[in-house]
């Protein structure tokens, strides 16, 4: 049916895990993602990089830039020219009570002469500093060529304890 989203991906996981991609994108469609319950075996953040033939692309080509409103203070900032990942939230725990819950957008990632985007907000709790917050932002890789999904892994070599990762088109 027009206008209904269509499931490409999706990995369920229920124990430890060092990382999850999601793949399949051949078209020019905008397609989205949903994070939900993602939790880690020892506190972390969730970082991405875009896949290239199911290949995470490490290179240091990402910029990305997010607004961060906090339940307990105003609203942070940040931005970061030339990265090896996009950072999607702040140390993260153990358990349900300090989840990830994520939506992100993909753009142009079949397109091999345009930079692939991505858009996203998500809401986690920091648990170092015991606080909710939401990030909103985006970020970018800066190398013309076809990208076909999105790796997600612990930035600090942890694993994921549990979490659903979908991504439709």
């Amino acid at each position: 049916m027009a206008g209904s989203l269509v499931q490409i991906d999706k990995e369920i996981i229920t124990t430890n895990t060092a990382s999850v991609s999601l793949t399949g994108i051949d078209s020019d469609n905008v397609y989205m993602v949903v994070v939900s319950d993602v939790y880690f075996d020892s506190n972390d953040d969730m970082k991405i990089r875009f896949t290239v033939s199911g290949s995470a692309d490490s290179s240091s080509n990402y910029d990305q830039s997010h607004k961060a409103m906090y339940a307990d203070m105003g609203f942070g900032n940040t931005g970061v020219e030339n990265g090896s990942n996009i950072d999607t939230n702040q140390g993260t725990g153990t358990t349900g009570n300090n989840s990830i819950n994520l939506i992100m957008y993909l753009y142009n990632f079949n397109t091999s002469n345009l930079y692939s985007y991505v858009q996203y907000e998500n809401a986690h709790r920091n648990t170092s500093q015991s606080r909710f917050g939401y990030f909103a932002g985006g970020g970018v890789l800066k190398e013309q060529q076809t990208t076909d999904g999105v790796h997600f892994y612990p930035g600090s070599g942890n694993n994921f304890a549990n979490g659903q990762f979908v991504m439709y088109k």
